[in-house]
Order: structure tokens, then sequence, then C-alpha cells
């Protein structure tokens, strides 16, 4: 049995940044574990600028911000990259089941592992949509793919279900190719992607974005010759006499994204019901001590930088783990109320010692509205212009609010 001081599973913008950042910290021993070809995951489908400007204040392409990483880790003594490789099993006890061809069948025993492992997309499969099943249904991701890395337009007349971010750039991408973009049905009344997203992919293109609308059916035998579209009630049900039919060769899928839980599930971490990812401390450490987590497979961001940013805290503190110093004592629960989806990390050490920065999702848009905290005679307020499910927010928690708080934190939005 191999043994190492951490390893991380998976190569992508989170597991890249804290295999850096744990080898900073002063580990020398990081392995690196990727099932794909090269590194840098998603990132190197997404060829569009805008990556980057809060960690390296610069607008950089998808490609460009992996290659940032890669450069830091490839030629680092301390880090050791295992490509092509998959980990098949990981037990509560930190050993790993890989199948590797540098290495075959074996297992690894690590004294801290990291969870990078991405997330993946929803599928046809996991939303209702009347019809039959022709060719010409993607996902957004999936058709990304095909364009910028493999060269292929998967079609000339498209519509797109879900107003992901995925979605909203492949509106774009699809036009710029010389495609019919006929529209982007959203079920919520709001938009699930980042602002700029939608005025610089479909506003900016007259792509018709129809909100409180979902896909009510698939028409096409073996190949997608129409969609029809209907509206929906503030009960997501659908509104009789309100379909549009639209001629289509494709459509595209962007209908959210579920963190890749299937080793922390085996393991018996602790899966928090919102985010579908594992529960963490203020250390980025699940239920099981050892084991941590951060990026996409401990919630969904929107901007890769906070991704970024959460990867490194996460290989700190995995160093300060092997190093008997990462927190201990009463636990204290985060918990989101009135209008809060979720709060990271859901829970907290009584005595931590250093500033904790949350992040946290919103149910629904609000203008001039409050974040506000409260324990027991503790209340903070934070005051924000304005927020919306789609956009992250980000609240610190000072060490002086620490020594305030003993019990259980409740957060909450409300409109000023």
């Amino acid at each position: 049995m191999e043994t190492h001081d951490i390893v991380i599973i998976g190569g992508g913008s989170a597991g890249l940044a804290a295999a850096y950042q744990a080898s900073q910290n002063g580990c020398h021993d990081i392995l690196i574990i990727e099932q794909g070809v090269e590194c840098g995951g998603i990132l190197q489908q997404c060829i569009h600028n805008g990556f980057g400007l809060h960690t390296f204040k610069e607008e950089l392409s998808g490609p460009g911000y992996a290659q940032r990483f890669i450069d830091r880790v490839e030629n680092n003594p301390d880090i050791d990259i295992w490509l092509e490789s998959t980990v098949i099993e990981m037990r509560n006890d930190k050993t790993l089941t890989v199948v590797s061809p540098k290495k075959g069948y074996l297992e690894i025993h690590a004294k801290a592992i990291i969870l990078a492992m991405g997330c993946r997309e929803r599928t046809r499969g996991a939303i209702d949509i009347k019809g039959t099943r022709p060719n010409g249904i993607y996902n957004a991701g999936q058709a990304q793919k095909f364009l910028n890395l493999d060269g292929y337009l998967v079609g000339k007349r498209v519509f797109i279900l879900g107003s992901g971010d995925i979605g909203l750039i492949m509106a774009r991408r699809m036009t710029l190719e010389g495609a019919k973009v006929l529209g982007v049905a959203e079920l919520m009344p709001y938009s699930n992607g980042l602002a700029r997203n939608i005025k610089q992919c479909l506003e900016d293109f007259d792509i018709p974005l129809y909100l409180s609308h979902t896909i009510t059916k698939i028409i096409g035998k073996d190949n997608l010759e129409k969609i029809v579209i209907s509206q929906v009630d503030e009960n997501r049900q659908v509104i009789p006499d309100t379909e549009m039919e639209f001629e289509v060769d494709t459509l595209l899928l962007s209908v959210g994204l579920i963190p890749e839980n299937k080793l922390s599930e085996d393991a018996g971490i602790k899966l928090h019901s919102q985010t579908k990812g594992a529960i963490v401390d203020e250390c980025y450490m699940t239920s099981i001590p050892g084991i941590f987590a951060c990026g996409n497979v401990l919630h969904v961001h929107d901007l890769v930088d906070f991704v970024t940013s959460e990867a490194n805290k996460a290989g700190y503190w995995a160093v300060k783990y092997i190093q008997g110093q990462t927190g201990d004592g009463h636990l204290i629960n985060q918990i989101a109320n009135n209008g809060i989806s979720y709060v990271l990390p859901q829970v907290i050490h009584e005595n931590a010692q250093a500033d904790i920065e949350c992040s946290l999702r919103v149910q629904a848009p609000h203008k001039d509205c409050q974040i506000i905290i409260k324990s027991g005679d503790f209340q903070k307020i934070v005051k924000k212009r304005s927020v919306a499910p789609a956009e992250m927010e980000k609240v610190i928690l000072r060490v002086a609010d620490l020594k305030q708080i003993h019990q259980d934190i409740e957060w909450e939005v409300r409109e000023c």
C-alpha cells in the first residue's frame, strides 16, 4: 500500500489550487488523482473570457486560467499527478482504492484527503418532459465540449431550457457559430444566471428569455422536430392555453448542476440536503476527520475565482490537520432561515481564532435588503443593494463577532 501526506481527488480548478496552497504551506508529499487526460477540468472547454478578475486581477479564458495553476503544480517537486486515474472507493479511514495506468490497481492511505471532484449536469431524466426521445437533445455542457474541444456544431435551430450560466454562454456561442437560437425558457420568474451573462449572451443578440415558462412537449421520432413551451404559475404549475411551438433541431438543457459525491456517500460523509455536498466546518473539514472538501463538489459556485479561494483554505487546513492544528471543541450550527437557501460552512467551532468567510445563497431576488445574523443576544446586520439566487453572497464573521457567539447562528434576508 502506498502512503501520502495529502491526496487530492480531482485535478480541476479546486484540486490544482488546493495542491499548490498545501505545497506553499510546507507539505512535500501531495498526490493529485485526475480522471482526465489533462488537468484543468471543465475550464478547458470554457474558451470565453471572464475568469480570473478576483484571483489574478485580469480577465482570462478558462484554459488560460487553468494553465496558470497547471504551471504552478506540474514542475513542483512536492506534487505528483496521476492522469487517467480513477478512485473507485474511499473509506472512512482515509484509504483509497485507485485504478491507474501508471500504478495499476492499488490502495493508497493518506494522512489527509481533499475532495475536489467537481459537479455534473442534471439530465433529462431528472426533469419531467413529456414526449419522445429523439436525437438532438444535449446537456449544455456536453454541447459546449462538442463545439469548443471537438469542433462539432450540434445543431442549427436551437432552443435552451434553463437560464443557468452554461446555457446562456452556449446561446451566444451557438449564435456566433451561425446557429439560430430561438429562445431560452426558465421555470422560475427570474434568471438563474449571472446578470452579466443575461446582458452579454441574450440581450446583445436579441435572444428572447421566457421567464416562468417550461417545456411541456417534445416532438420528433428519430430526430427532434419541435418543442412546445408553456407558462407556469407561482406554484410552477402549467397554465392551460399558453402553449408556444418552436421548430427546432436541437434542445440544450441547462437545468442545474449536482456535486459529484458518490465517493463521499460511500465513505459515510454527512451531506447537506440543500447543497448536495458535504457538511463542513470553518476549516472545510467534513464529518470525517482528515477529509476536506472544496469547490463544486461542496456547493455549486458562480465564479471560478470563488472556487480557488475556497480551495486555498482547504489546502491550508489540510496541512494544519496533519500538524494537529485544526479547530476542536463545541460545534455551532449555522442555520439558513427566512429567504436563505444555505450558509456555508454549516458548522463552526466555538473557539475559532480567525475570521470566517461565510458563503450563502438567497431563495429569491431582493433589492435594498439586509442579511441578518443572530445568535442569542448577538445580532449583525449586513446591508445589500441587491441579491439574487444566481450570485453567491459573502459575509465575514469577525473574531470580535465570534467571541459573542455561543449558540446556533440563524441567517435570514429582509427587504428594508
